[in-house]
């Protein structure tokens, strides 16, 4: 029982990263949405609607059961206390990210102006976070999940949201790397809905591409940041020309 609870969590984790909701799990084999809640909630689901739900995904049942073993195994998320001490320690925040990208001691000694000793304090850090293992020979061994990630609306994300925005946006976005898309219009719920599904789409197949790129050499990949961002903003500096506030949603 107690695996096909862990199984189950890890297929509703991989449901909400793929931006589906039960409705359209219930949609997808034929069921009512209350149907689908109550086979979650009573744990009762056979394997063959267990499959059809993964080919939602793409994903086969083993596939879901490795998701599982990877979540019990490794560190899925930090709690705000560590994320704090990582937003106040820029260092340790810079080997964080370089390490979670795969980075070796000596590729980040050898790209940024610090001292080897420095490096392996900050490194020794991270293990007592359990972020990594630091083993012989200064060697870097991930502890963290697969879908590992930062707390939504916690420290290390208000810390991004601070810092990054003017620095990020000086650019004119013309370099091949490089896109800028600015959209606006006028959605029902429904549609905003479904576009913010799509949005968590696409930041899964960003961090499927970035583990698939991973086992790479680092000189055949180099630093990229996504904002994918989507808010109630319909009249922006015109704001102050209307003749009545606009209902908010």
């Amino acid at each position: 029982m107690a695996q096909t609870s862990s199984l189950l969590i890890s297929l509703k984790k991989s449901l909400k990263a793929h931006g589906y909701t039960y409705a359209d799990v219930a949609k997808h084999i034929g069921l009512t949405q209350a149907s689908i809640k109550r086979l979650f909630s009573e744990e009762n689901i056979s394997l063959q609607r267990l499959d059809q739900i993964c080919q939602m995904m793409d994903l086969e049942i083993s596939d879901l059961v490795l998701l599982m073993s990877e979540q019990q195994a490794h560190l899925q998320q930090l709690n705000v206390e560590q994320e704090q001490e990582l937003s106040q320690d820029l260092g340790l925040l810079l080997i964080a990210l370089c390490v979670l990208n795969k980075w070796t001691m000596d590729e980040i000694i050898e790209h940024y102006k610090l001292e080897s000793h420095y490096c392996i304090q900050k490194l020794a850090r991270l293990d007592k976070l359990k972020i990594i293992e630091l083993l012989p020979g200064n060697r870097i061994k991930l502890l963290v999940a697969a879908n590992f990630g930062w707390r939504e609306n916690g420290p290390i994300q208000a810390f991004f949201q601070r810092t990054i925005g003017q620095e990020f946006f000086n650019s004119r976005f013309n370099q091949d790397e490089e896109s800028l898309l600015v959209l606006n219009g006028m959605l029902a719920s429904a549609s905003n809905s479904e576009f913010q599904r799509k949005l968590k789409r696409i930041a899964q197949e960003f961090e499927v591409l970035n583990h698939e790129d991973s086992s790479l050499p680092l000189e055949q990949r180099f630093g990229v940041t996504v904002v994918l961002a989507m808010r109630s903003w319909r009249f922006g500096l015109s704001q102050h020309l209307l003749k009545k506030q606009p209902h908010q949603t």
